[in-house]
């Protein structure tokens, strides 16, 4: 099977790429992540995917556009429906991937997304099959979440660089912002506690 394989990072890709490749699977790595910012973080995860895939053995296709603007238009009106950025996000990627591998004789697509703890996976699989139909092209699925560990073994073993937040300057907003967690630890216990009114009665 010639296999498009979406990156989101090198440490992402460890163990998918080793469990497709131990299936006899040709993969091709595909960069395209307009939503990390900013620049330099973006670059440092475009890099560090081209250096995984050159160790791995796999050719690589990097899109060499870093679009912090076109991910603005998206995000901001994405921003007020309920998980609306990532499943904005999502769609963005997973389409892209889905046609370009359909324009340039695929047989199939997937992504490391499918390998991330963090990740909405139903979501994220409802929208590829969605893609996989629109572009008529198969739709490699795999729960690569079970390797996660030892995903994180090899991309230590090979010093990659491992990022701390998803990717967008949301998500990086959420990680840092002593602010953001006060917030949500006070969201959370004003839950938790009209959840206990409504269990008592």
């Amino acid at each position: 099977m010639k296999l498009l394989l979406h990156m989101c990072c090198g440490p992402c890709a460890c163990y998918p790429v080793k469990i497709l490749k131990e299936k006899d699977i040709h993969i091709t790595g595909y960069f395209f992540n307009p939503n990390i910012h900013p620049y330099r973080e973006w670059d440092i995860r475009r890099k560090n995917a081209l250096l995984f895939a050159e160790h791995a053995g796999i050719e690589f296709i990097d899109e060499r556009n870093y679009q912090l603007r076109d991910f603005l238009k998206r995000a901001l009106p994405a921003e007020s429906m309920p998980n609306g950025r990532c499943s904005m996000c999502y769609t963005w990627r997973l389409e892209q991937t889905a046609k370009y591998a359909a324009e340039h004789g695929f047989e199939a697509f997937t992504s490391t997304l499918f390998y991330s703890i963090y990740q909405q996976h139903d979501l994220m699989k409802q929208t590829a099959e969605c893609f996989a139909k629109k572009y008529d092209i198969s739709f490699y699925y795999e729960d690569f979440r079970v390797g996660w560990q030892e995903g994180i073994d090899i991309s230590k073993e090979l010093e990659l660089y491992r990022q701390s937040y998803c990717g967008c300057i949301f998500s990086e907003e959420e990680r840092f912002s002593r602010e953001l967690m006060k917030q949500r630890k006070k969201e959370n216990r004003a839950m938790k506690k009209a959840l206990l009114q409504e269990a008592i009665g």
